[in-house]
């Protein structure tokens, strides 16, 4: 299958595997910050394949796992509202609130519907007029353009029952905040999908103020290993820079329609993330002209503070800082049927990826 057998090609694998003991002389930490990219290094068994002198860590990737208690808190409550359906992702039905999860409340007879797109939700805002449609939004800059597209149609259609509880958030702002003394990072296996939406140069940053080292890389055996070897390259000439592994999904401009798209209907934020806490202009919120779509500004949503699951680590394996077999309920109490946190609960997720691929 075209662009797929020839990236796991063994005797590329073997080339690259070779190249990179033969290149790496010195300790390099590399994190990836895509849960494509999470599952497809577990999947392939990547670690096992690389020489001591590089470490990878998994990073806030999973836009499942970063996103907070208080949105699912607040969906929840949405959910409860009369004449109300929650037209959401799967992904987002088993992650827990602080005393309900999504699957529960539709197990009780709320109106949750399972889609997988924003425009399926507007259809279904079509067709039930009576009824106020929801549609928790989450993902970074790879779904948020399907989001705006769905609010301009919602507008042009003069739509008064579709709304938006947004969660997106866009990924540099975390990648600069996790370069610190506490987690040491080298380089970046910069993200694919959301590379393809952006350009390359949402990344000059962190090669220009804090000198790491940033490869976008595809998500494939060879792809993974050509990305880490790039890293390398640049980690031991000393020369850091962005560069594209992905060239035959990313270009350094980006998608320019969808950018369009983001920069009409969107401002940034300050927003919460799991493990990170509030990193300003982190998140997407609707432009003023767009607000009679805010689920926020339509719905009662002022909750109490969430608290987080006792035990639970997941704040720490998003920052890097621990691994999910570090947690003492990985495997335990926390497995994939029954998830205690969000990081088990999403397809993405370090720990659902741990607990298929390693245990």
């Amino acid at each position: 299958m075209k662009h797929i057998d020839e990236y796991r090609d063994k005797k590329m694998v073997d080339l690259l595997l070779k190249q990179i003991w033969d290149s790496s002389k010195s300790p390099v930490r590399m994190m990836e910050v895509c849960g494509g990219h999470t599952v497809a290094i577990r999947k392939f068994g990547i670690p096992a394949l690389l020489p001591t002198t590089i470490q990878l860590l998994s990073g806030p990737g999973c836009p499942v796992c970063v996103t907070g208690k208080s949105f699912i808190d607040k969906t929840v409550k949405l959910a409860k509202e009369p004449e109300t359906i929650i037209a959401t992702y799967g992904d987002l039905m088993r992650v827990p609130g602080s005393n309900s999860i999504l699957e529960k409340e539709r197990a009780a007879g709320a109106d949750i519907r399972m889609v997988y797109s924003p425009l399926d939700a507007l259809e279904i805002a079509k067709l039930s007029s009576s009824k106020k449609i929801v549609f928790p939004g989450i993902g970074f800059e790879t779904t948020s353009p399907a989001t705006a597209v769905t609010v301009l149609w919602a507008k042009k259609e003069n739509l008064n029952n579709f709304f938006l509880l947004s969660a997106h958030k866009i990924m540099p702002p975390a990648m600069e905040m996790l370069i610190d003394d506490e987690v040491q990072i080298d380089g970046y296996i910069c993200p694919g999908h959301v590379s393809t939406i952006t350009w390359s140069g949402i990344y000059s940053k962190i090669v220009n103020k804090f000198g790491l080292d940033c490869v976008i890389t595809g998500f494939e055996p060879v792809d993974l290993l050509q990305g880490i070897l790039m890293i390398v390259k640049q980690f031991e000439s000393g020369k850091p820079k962005v560069e594209i592994q992905y060239k035959r999904a990313v270009k350094p401009e980006g998608n320019l329609k969808a950018l369009k798209l983001l920069d009409e209907v969107f401002e940034l934020k300050d927003d919460w993330w799991r493990g990170l806490g509030v990193i300003p202009k982190s998140g997407f919120k609707l432009k003023k002209e767009f607000e009679m779509f805010d689920a926020e500004k339509h719905f009662d949503l002022d909750l109490p503070e969430p608290k987080e699951e006792k035990g639970c680590i997941c704040g720490e394996i998003l920052k890097g800082k621990k691994l999910p077999t570090h947690c003492k309920l990985f495997g335990k109490i926390c497995t994939l049927e029954n998830p205690v946190g969000a990081c088990m609960v999403s397809s993405e997720g370090s720990c659902q990826a741990f607990y298929k691929y390693q245990l």
